[in-house]
């Protein structure tokens, strides 16, 4: 029977082989998530990105457990600001607010 890679796999192999390009895919998907509010999506595309940089390397830097941090970015993971800020450091960036344009009205 042949064995199908998920969308995660083909991610993680992507970035394995690019990784000039996790600054423009972190970006992207924060921007996403500030239109849609997916935080499943969010932790799911973290989650790519950790392990790619390593997870045991990323959850020691963040002062988490390996096991922690996989549930943080689980499906099911609903982690704290505090604990997502220390994932961003652990990857090596920060959460900043941006300002967004008010709406056009006409």
């Amino acid at each position: 029977m042949r064995k199908f890679r998920t969308l995660y796999e083909f991610e993680e192999e992507y970035f394995r082989n690019h990784p000039e390009e996790i600054d423009d895919y972190l970006t992207e998907i924060f921007q996403e998530y500030a239109e849609d509010n997916d935080s499943g999506a969010l932790l799911a595309s973290l989650r790519v990105v950790a392990c790619v940089r390593g997870i045991s390397e990323i959850a020691e830097q963040a002062g988490m457990t390996r096991r922690g941090l996989q549930k943080a970015l689980s499906s099911n993971g609903n982690p704290r600001l505090e604990n997502v800020n220390s994932i961003m450091k652990a990857l090596g960036y920060c959460l900043t607010p941006q300002k967004i344009m008010p709406p056009v009205t006409e």
